[in-house]
């Protein structure tokens, strides 16, 4: 990591805040960038990036594809102006719901509140800035009245709205969303959250307390008696029901952390609990940092996605990570995006259209349930235990294998042919109880 010795003292309040204000930048589909993109990006992670730049454009934003895109945002991304790219992409329809952390959508609303993050250093003295009351993110700096000056909005806002009971968080954004299109008019055009209430796209936090949204959710309780609750099932549901509704999936991650697992795990959940095999995501991309060496779920390729079902074995060849800093990658992507021929779609706008989604996602999981009662209801009265479960998985895994077959020449070529269980001993009065998949025609031999 670079180093260098904290500022100097002596520095005062209004020295630390003359860099330039940070504002969201807009991309507008510059030839010269998809010139370089093209042209230049050729191996390694520019390689990588102008591969991602190609699926999004010709193939994810086809018209005849209809692919339902969710972009997952993690890293603080907006206080680096990065919500400008969010909002074009909203504007043009080019992405249809959004999975963040809470963090970023609560610095958005600086934007809309219209306060003012500075451009800064990374290398000064924190001791000297919390004395002043300055905040730094990296090298963004801004006063802590912004924070004060916010959560003070987001409590009047919950008093205001009298928002109580269980909701999900798509819908308390999209309530926060148009109050501050009430409260701050033309402010669509500089707060994420303000321009998808207006395009009526839905945003999902998957971590809601983990923000200070949430925290003035919880002081809204403990100092008001709100019964408000934001009910974490409610999105998870909700966003499988887009999912699942969807003719073709793919997503856009930055980063990755908790809203890239939000979004992946809507396929597992729809096969896996609701027995609903949708077949896994159509497209992947990620703009990411992480590594895979070290384990965690930021760095998980797509082809280790696949084991879980969450992305389409038969489409690898349309998922792609690019090892890059979002800052400078996203941009680049969203101008390419904007410049392509496939720059505009119309919009889905999912937010008025979740509660249909959701009794379809009802009505589906219900059959599917009544499917695997019966199925298992017709076996043999003596059949009960772990073996009336092992038939049971028997008959549903070629089941979950068949949307990926549909797609995959590797896998159309022979069917799941057995699903054995066998007991090994493990010691004279225990045995565990293994499972061996054996699928003719899905290996390299």
């Amino acid at each position: 990591m670079p180093h260098r010795a904290p500022g100097s003292p002596g520095h005062s309040k209004t020295n630390y805040l003359t860099g330039k204000a940070i504002k969201y930048y807009r991309p507008r589909g510059s030839a010269e960038v998809r010139q370089l993109i093209d042209g230049g990006f050729q191996a390694f992670n520019a390689g990588r990036l102008s591969e991602a730049c190609h699926i999004y454009a010709d193939k994810m934003l086809a018209p005849e594809h209809d692919t339902t895109i969710g972009l997952t945002v993690a890293g603080a991304l907006t206080p680096a102006g990065l919500g400008g790219c969010a909002i074009e992409l909203i504007d043009r329809g080019l992405i249809d719901f959004i999975i963040s952390t809470g963090a970023n959508l609560y610095h958005d609303l600086h934007y809309a509140l219209n306060f003012t993050l500075h451009r800064g250093s990374p290398f000064l003295n924190d001791v000297d800035l919390y004395e002043q009351g300055i905040i730094r993110i990296y090298d963004v700096l801004f006063p802590a009245t912004v924070l004060l000056e916010t959560d003070l909005y987001i409590r009047e806002f919950l008093v205001r709205s009298k928002l109580s009971g269980p909701i999900s968080t798509s819908e308390f954004h999209y309530r926060l969303g148009l109050d501050l299109l009430e409260q701050q008019p033309g402010c669509a055009e500089y707060s994420v959250v303000a321009r998808a209430a207006q395009a009526g796209l839905p945003i999902y936090t998957s971590s809601p307390g983990d923000s200070s949204i949430g925290m003035n959710i919880a002081y809204h309780e403990l100092m008001n008696g709100s019964t408000l609750m934001i009910d974490p099932n409610r999105d998870v549901n909700e966003v499988c029901a887009i999912i699942l509704a969807g003719k073709k999936n793919g997503c856009v991650i930055l980063g990755g952390g908790s809203p890239k697992n939000f979004y992946l795990q809507g396929q597992p959940t729809l096969w896996e609990v609701y027995g609903i095999p949708k077949g896994g995501n159509d497209y992947f991309i990620q703009i990411t940092t992480d590594s895979v060496v070290w384990g965690g779920l930021s760095g998980a390729t797509p082809a280790e996605a696949v084991s879980w079902g969450k992305v389409n074995p038969g489409v690898l060849p349309d998922t792609v990570v690019a090892y890059c800093d979002s800052t400078i990658a996203f941009p680049l992507f969203c101008e390419y995006a904007v410049g392509s021929e496939n720059n505009r779609r119309p919009r889905k706008e999912l937010v008025h259209k979740r509660e249909a989604m959701v009794a379809d996602l009802v009505r589906q999981a219900k059959e599917a349930q009544h499917t695997k009662l019966t199925s298992m209801d017709a076996q043999p009265a003596e059949s009960t235990g772990t073996d009336s479960l092992r038939r049971h998985l028997v008959q549903q895994t070629p089941s979950r294998w068949a949307p990926y077959r549909q797609s995959s020449p590797l896998m159309s070529a022979r069917p799941v042919e057995s699903l054995a269980f066998t007991r090994t001993p493990t010691s004279p009065t225990a045995s565990s109880l293994s499972c061996a998949c054996i699928c003719a025609g899905m290996c390299c031999s």
